[in-house]
Order: structure tokens, then sequence, then C-alpha cells
């Protein structure tokens, strides 16, 4: 019987440990207050707006890329309020066409719609970085499986923003995304170059 004690104490140990790595130290534990005194500012009318080229991986539960994309967005506003039209092409050949509606409150909060959303996804712009958090339901042909997306966005002295999320069911982190997005205009002048 003396060593139950020691195995509860174990237990509970492990998974103190785990909750402040998960808490403090990780992916998860970003705060927009972190990034408030950063900059350059995130304006996301300004920077979500017209025509916008995205290149993106998306990486499996085991670290490996399992799927690349090019998307073109459109975006645009109505004071306070956004309208983002999205197509992504998939290295696979499969084409997705979604469409968000972005809502401003005064204090830099977000309100995130979109079809695949369930509800409504709710975030905050702070400084040079941009954060929202949803659960969205994949297609039929992903699995159709809901996730609890982390999605920040983070804006770079040249104008391009770089995109991170990371998607879990019942907490394990399943899926990852990085991607760049900029002005349509700023990618066909880098591409002149070339």
């Amino acid at each position: 019987m003396s060593v139950l004690p020691s195995v509860v104490f174990g237990a509970a140990f492990v998974l103190a440990v785990v909750y402040l790595k998960l808490r403090y130290a990780s992916f998860g534990a970003q705060s927009p207050a972190d990034y408030a005194d950063s900059g350059p500012y995130f304006n996301i009318r300004e920077r979500l707006n017209g025509p916008i080229i995205c290149e993106g991986m998306i990486y499996g539960p085991l670290g490996r890329v399992t799927s690349r994309f090019t998307a073109h967005f459109d975006a645009s506003w109505d004071g306070n309020v956004g309208t983002m039209k999205e197509v992504f092409h998939y290295d696979s050949g499969n084409v997705q066409n979604s469409e968000w509606k972005l809502t401003l409150g005064n204090d830099g909060s977000i309100k995130a719609e979109a079809p695949a959303v369930i509800g409504a996804g709710t975030g905050q712009q702070k400084g040079a970085a941009v954060l929202l958090k949803y659960r969205i339901k994949l297609s039929d042909e992903a699995g159709g499986h809901v996730l609890d997306t982390t999605d920040w966005m983070y804006l770079m002295a040249n104008g391009a923003i770089m995109n991170r999320s990371q998607f879990r069911k019942f907490g394990i982190n399943v899926a990852e995304l990085v991607a760049t997005m900029r002005p349509a205009d700023q990618g066909a002048a880098a591409h002149a170059g070339e």
C-alpha cells in the first residue's frame, strides 16, 4: 500500500508540469498583451484589404508536412466590418473556397464568422499581432472533424504577414499551419525580380 501515495504524487507532479508548460512556455501561452508595445502596428483594416497572396504548409501531428497550398484572398471593409473571400489551391489538386466576416470593436476586439466556423470566433488586435480563436469543422474530404483553433498573425517590417495556427482536438495538437500573406501587388513585384 505504501506505493500508492508515491504513484498519486508522481501523477499529480507530472500533470502540474504539463499544465505549467502549456500555460507558460508554449504556443498557447502567448497573449495579445505580449505584443502591445511591439511594432509595426498591425492595422487589420489596412493590412487585410484588397487582393492578397498567401502561401503555406500544413503539418500533421508528427511534425511532417501533410499539405502545401497557395491562396488568393480579396478583402474589403465597410467601416468596422470586413469581408474576406478566400480561394485555396492545395498540392493535392483540391480547391477550397471560404468567406470570412470580421467585425472590429473599438478596443481592438475581433469577431470572426465563416461557414466552417462553429458559432463565432473571437480575437484581439494588439501591436504587431492579431489573435483569433475559433472552432472549425473540417470538410467531409478532410474527415469532418471539429477542431479548436488558435490563429496568430504577425506583421513584419516589410508589410508581409506571418501566420501560424494550431489545431487541437480533445486538447491534443493534431495540425499546424504556417503561411505568409502579402498584398498581391507586392507579390508581383517580388516575382518580377526573379
